[in-house]
């Protein structure tokens, strides 16, 4: 019988031991790095923040927008810690001190080189899974906006100069993308 190599799997406990200002997700076990966002990638972050939130506090609405970092355990098991560059959470009860327990409504997330096919294809699926209603992968180098609303399984594709309807808010949020100044 010969010896199998076998990867260490982290857990929570270990995201959590990280030093101070280190920044990673854990997806079934395996630590990803997330590293430091570029300006690009702030601008387009914080661009969407105010959208979101100033449509909200102007229809009084009861969501609230995240940014990154912030935390969302999708699963209630050890080996999943995600950290979404936006997360917008409808349900009070889902909040928590730790950040977010359970499906957040809308995740965005803003693609890094290293982060392209985790955001893709594993996120993707993960946060169908777990009854995200909407998701948004936004690539900048690729002039595009992916919008999956799983919800009523449909979406599109645009680019960095459309105006692209917000499906968890039946269409009444539009989001401008020409007038972000990168």
């Amino acid at each position: 019988m010969s010896a199998q190599s076998q990867e260490k799997v982290y857990t929570i406990d270990d995201i959590e031991a990280l030093p101070e200002g280190q920044h990673a997700e854990l997806i079934d076990g395996v630590i990803y790095d997330m590293g430091v966002p570029t300006r690009v990638h702030q601008e387009i972050s914080m661009f969407l923040s105010r959208c979101i939130d100033n449509y909200i506090q102007k229809k009084k609405g009861g969501c609230k927008v995240y940014a990154a970092p912030f935390a969302v355990f999708l699963n209630k098991n050890n080996y999943n810690y995600f950290m979404p560059d936006l997360s917008v959470i409808c349900n009070p009860n889902k909040l928590s001190e730790r950040g977010c327990e359970g499906a957040p409504d809308w995740v965005i997330e803003i693609v890094s080189p290293s982060s392209r096919s985790i955001d893709y294809i594993t996120k993707l699926f993960r946060y169908s899974a777990a009854g995200v209603r909407e998701y948004w992968i936004i690539d900048s180098e690729k002039d595009s906006i992916t919008v999956y609303n799983f919800k009523d399984e449909n979406g599109g594709s645009y680019t960095m100069s459309d105006v692209v309807p917000v499906g968890i808010y039946n269409g009444d949020l539009q989001i401008d993308f020409s007038t972000l100044r990168i």
